[in-house]
């Protein structure tokens, strides 16, 4: 395969799980098709819906000529027709046809995918964003891509309040990047999210592990109210303990070493050793053991899942103050 006048190689691998970063790898890879030939066609092609013999069919060229790119979407889910067709078109190239695949993950196309890095493609990655860590990295390279800067509490804060969804996460960057000017501070994420970040589970299991058992059954109740449902709160409540037995035994270090080495984000780290403070042994196992029994109640185990979370934020509170 070769290409004319532009900088993407015949071959595009896209791989990750990771569709937002995916998608965004496709469209850069497309605009820069487009720039070096706005006529350009794109073929896309679809593994769960694949007729044998398409890959062929739309590689040949055309009668009037002109760049081709194929784009086939999930190789990881690819039947064994696409993955012969895509071979066969490996094996013997189209001149002015871009071959750009998609895998997410797993070992299904691995042929197709070994042929294609042996062949010098572009190989662009979409790692999964999963932890808090992963989505403030993510969150900040957006603003930075964008030429803006954002406070480690202001992403925080935005991770609190939209942080469970990476696309929503992307997004709601995006909309503070368009409305707002200057540096991207707490109150600045406050003034857009606030409603969201007051009634997550993160400011209840805040003020729970801090003792305040008034703010964390108030924070709760406004939680409920609004929506949100006890079996997230469960879980950032196991969460925030969580962290703290494994910062408390992860002892002193610079808190990016201690980040790195826990899989957390630095500011979790500095979080959770503030947090500590009136915390013993004792106090964070039955901490620990009442979120598990509340865990049960809410998942089915129990009739009353909002009092199964009072009654752990009670616990928790007076194992922290108590100790």
């Amino acid at each position: 395969m070769t290409t004319t006048a532009t900088a993407v190689p015949p071959l595009v691998l896209i791989t990750g799980p990771e569709q937002v970063i995916a998608d965004r790898a496709l469209a850069g890879t497309l605009e820069e098709l487009r720039a070096a030939d706005p006529d350009v066609e794109v073929v896309r092609l679809y593994a769960a819906t694949y007729e044998p013999g398409a890959v062929g069919v739309h590689a040949s060229p055309s009668l009037f000529g002109g760049a081709k790119a194929i784009v086939v979407h999930d190789l990881d889910e690819a039947p064994d027709e696409l993955q012969e067709d895509l071979l066969a078109l490996l094996a013997a190239p189209e001149p002015d046809v871009t071959l750009v695949v998609t895998h997410k993950s797993g070992q299904r196309g691995k042929k197709v995918l070994d042929t294609i890095k042996k062949g010098q493609a572009r190989v662009l990655e979409a790692p999964a964003i999963k932890s808090d860590r992963d989505k403030a990295e993510f969150a900040t390279h957006e603003f930075r891509r964008a030429g803006r800067k954002a406070s480690p509490d202001a992403v925080r804060a935005l991770i609190e309040a939209v942080g469970k969804d990476v696309r929503e996460l992307a997004a709601a960057c995006q909309q503070l990047v368009a409305d707002t000017t200057g540096t991207i501070d707490e109150q600045l994420v406050a003034r857009y999210h606030g409603g969201k970040v007051e009634a997550t589970g993160f400011r209840v299991a805040d003020a729970a592990v801090a003792g305040q058992a008034g703010d964390a059954l108030r924070l709760l109740r406004h939680a409920i109210a609004t929506g949100v449902d006890p079996v997230p709160i469960v879980a950032v409540l196991a969460q925030q303990l969580r962290q703290l037995v494994k910062v408390g035994a992860a002892g002193r270090g610079r808190s990016a070493d201690v980040a790195r080495d826990l899989g957390m984000a630095p500011w979790q780290v500095d979080k959770a050793r503030r947090g500590l403070s009136g915390w013993g042994p004792e106090g964070l196992a039955e901490s620990i053991q009442a979120v598990a029994l509340a865990d049960f109640e809410v998942k089915g185990g129990g009739r009353d899942p909002v009092y199964a979370v009072e009654r752990a934020i009670l616990t928790i509170t007076g194992a922290r103050t108590g100790r």
